[in-house]
């Protein structure tokens, strides 16, 4: 009986290692690419972070500015640019991103009012399992989106806007706060939402051509080009992350059940000398 018992122990822990193995070269993979996934945020963002207060300073130095791209629409659908993973083993990260959609879709009326635009093969099946209406479906590009390819997709969406088809686009993703922090937020794109009480420097007010407006017309296409570009970094670099967490996490329950296993191994091992001591004193009786 004992040891039939520490066979299926033994089972049991080579079984957890092999797991371990698994989550262990996991994390170290999950690790590498968050690197990578981190640099290439941080060296896009000052471009985009400069093209915002450009935006900034010419609605600041251009009172009773009006542009299609500012004003708010009372018709039409909502467009909901979603970016969630392309695999799973993260813990929470999707359900996160995918709670807040929904949270959202239930102010706005519904999933009926909204179009969703889905980056991440599994927001593309949350969504199509669902029943949702897609504007288009990116999955696989967490790491090898280009700036070309972001700048396509934002010239689609302002697009679509200027046509009227929509009232407001908002982009759903999740940001990187820290290794070990991630958190699932929300921001519109548009209308573009610029602080009335914007303070800027004072300096000499420069000149547009042709006019303020038409420059502020065609920066909005960069402006979405670099929000789109850096939301999928960030929230690729944020899976990686949550991704390594919970390897991290598996690795060490695994270790730890191995440690308990092992105990139980040493103890029905022992148990069974016991017994072996126990049968032969007593047939020398």
């Amino acid at each position: 009986m004992a040891s039939g018992n520490m066979k299926d122990i033994r089972r049991r822990i080579k079984s957890v290692e092999s797991t371990m193995q698994i989550t262990k070269a996991m994390e170290l993979v999950a690790s590498s690419k968050l690197r990578r996934a981190k640099e290439r945020a941080d060296n896009a963002q000052p471009y985009f972070t400069e093209l915002y207060l450009t935006m900034c300073e010419i609605q600041a130095e251009n009172p009773g500015f009006l542009s299609p791209f500012t004003k708010a629409k009372d018709d039409g659908k909502y467009l909901f640019v979603v970016i969630a993973g392309d695999r799973g083993l993260a813990g929470g990260f999707n359900n996160s991103v995918f709670k807040l959609v929904h949270a959202r879709a239930e102010e706005c009326g519904g999933m009926e009012n909204v179009e969703i635009m889905a980056f991440g093969r599994k927001a593309v099946e949350h969504f199509n399992r669902r029943g949702c209406t897609m504007k288009s479906e990116y999955a696989g590009i967490g790491d090898t989106l280009g700036v070309h390819h972001a700048q396509f997709i934002a010239e689609d969406i302002v697009t679509a806007y200027t046509r009227g088809q929509y009232r407001s686009v908002e982009l759903f993703y999740t940001q990187f706060v820290s290794p070990l922090t991630q958190t699932a937020t929300t921001m519109g794109l548009l209308p573009v939402n610029i602080p009335k009480d914007n303070e800027l420097p004072s300096k000499n007010i420069p000149i547009y051509e042709p006019s303020a407006g038409v420059v502020f017309d065609n920066i909005v296409v960069h402006y979405l080009t670099g929000m789109v570009f850096c939301a999928v970094l960030e929230s690729f670099a944020s899976e990686q992350a949550a991704r390594r967490n919970s390897m991290e996490n598996a690795s060490d329950n695994a270790q730890e059940m191995i440690n308990t296993l092992s105990l139980d191994y040493n103890r029905a091992r022992q148990a069974a000398i016991t017994q072996e001591i126990t049968e032969i004193v007593a047939g020398r009786q």
